[in-house]
């Protein structure tokens, strides 16, 4: 199959990136073609704020592009990972006129609010919800304190959910939990065209033993992925075991403060490579997040290493953890209670070691390659299932008629999102 890759890239790397290289990747050591078209956010100091705003709603120029591309790359389909703010939905819109089946996945909430969380003010904010013109994200300046930035988000949003784009457009949303999903459908998208299927963890780079006497956190440094909770508890766990915060963001300071007394260790960022081999010798990884957590990639990542994981109860994570076989969960944003299955974990010793057991065997049945690439495959023969082959120019009708030997369910009625 021949794959078209779309993606623009974030200025601080994060998840979402690590997810277009291990896709591509896989994909690649599978024997299929995989075709790149990306932008990145360094280019956006290039535009005054007036030609970002109206290139988030419409990239003329990403259109011309991407129809460029199609037309000498011939892809069976094209994975959208991310269009704010450069590349734009005009990318859904070419590929669509050319025939070719669009895939987007949902990595976070954007589409259903501007700051792309759900979280606002240290909780879980819904106030967009079920509104057409999400104005509320202008008021309270959501996308990085800035109205100006929010509001051109908030004008693609509408623009686009009153046109139906994403409704029309894209063929198949892929939800890395049944959370997301959930999420997705009670507000207005297709139901049978949201597809779960988590991400992948690639390559594998195997099993570590945990002989490093430490608890470990991954990710950014900012009030909705918990560090304020995760810093507290430390003032009680300091003398029990070591923490090393591997990450980046607005509340390093505090992390630096905290790593003046004993128990706080911080790495800043570090390369895939050393986080790997850091979470195979953690004794734990903690995952402390407030916000509604579409995945929790590291905790993929972590069972590849055979490491259990201390999770915050809420979003998407209670299904990555389960309780006493894969790690423990406790209360969201209650130090005290992360205190409590810290200590758990240092005094079971037999616990532990299950753990470590069941966390490598979820990885290999959910998360290696081996499980996924079958699964996205299946949604991408989908996909142009959905578009149509009448519907297609003739020289896509190839993929059409390799994609029909999959049976997709109803699509029932378009919703117009």
């Amino acid at each position: 199959m021949r794959i078209l890759i779309v993606h623009n890239v974030y200025q601080e790397p994060g998840g979402e990136d690590r997810v277009v290289v291990d896709e591509t990747r896989m994909l690649e050591d599978a024997g299929h073609t995989v075709l790149h078209y990306g932008a990145h956010n360094d280019d956006v100091g290039q535009l005054t704020q007036l030609r970002l705003a109206a290139r988030t709603v419409w990239s003329q120029s990403s259109y011309d592009a991407l129809a460029r591309v199609i037309d000498s790359g011939r892809p069976d389909v094209m994975h959208v990972h991310n269009t704010l703010p450069l590349i734009s939905p005009s990318a859904y819109f070419a590929a669509s006129r050319r025939g070719v089946a669009v895939v987007q996945t949902l990595h976070n909430f954007r589409l259903l609010c501007p700051n792309a969380l759900l979280f606002r003010d240290g909780a879980a904010c819904e106030e967009c919800l079920g509104r057409a013109v999400p104005w509320p994200a202008i008021q309270h300046g959501c996308y990085r304190g800035n109205r100006a930035a929010t509001a051109a988000i908030v004008a693609m949003l509408t623009m686009h959910r009153a046109a139906g784009t994403y409704g029309n457009k894209v063929d198949a949303f892929i939800a890395p939990s049944e959370f997301v999903r959930r999420k997705f459908v009670e507000n207005g998208f297709p139901e049978q065209r949201v597809i779960v299927k988590p991400h992948v963890v690639y390559p594998d780079r195997g099993i570590g033993n945990g002989s490093g006497g430490y608890a470990l956190y991954v990710g950014r440094l900012s009030a909705e992925k918990g560090v304020p909770t995760l810093l507290a508890a430390w003032q009680q766990l300091r003398a029990d075991i070591p923490l090393l915060v591997v990450g980046d963001g607005p509340l390093a300071p505090l992390v630096i403060d905290a790593a003046r007394t004993e128990g706080v260790i911080w790495l800043g960022q570090r390369p895939a490579d050393q986080v790997h081999d850091l979470l195979a010798r953690a004794r734990c990884l903690v995952l402390p997040s407030e916000c509604y957590e579409t995945f929790g990639r590291v905790a993929a990542e972590a069972y590849a290493a055979g490491t259990p994981v201390i999770a915050a109860n809420g979003g998407s994570i209670r299904e990555l953890v389960s309780h006493e076989r894969t790690g423990l969960l406790f209360e969201q944003g209650s130090a005290d209670d992360l205190v409590r299955q810290v200590r758990l974990v240092l005094r079971t010793p037999t616990l532990l070691r299950e753990m470590r057991l069941h966390a490598r065997a979820e990885y290999e049945a959910r998360y290696s390659a081996a499980a996924n690439v079958r699964e996205l495959l299946t949604v991408y023969r989908r996909a142009i299932v959905w578009r149509g082959a009448t519907r297609a120019p003739s020289r896509y009708r190839r993929a059409h008629r390799a994609a029909r030997a999959v049976k997709p369910p109803a699509t029932g009625r378009d919703v117009r999102v």
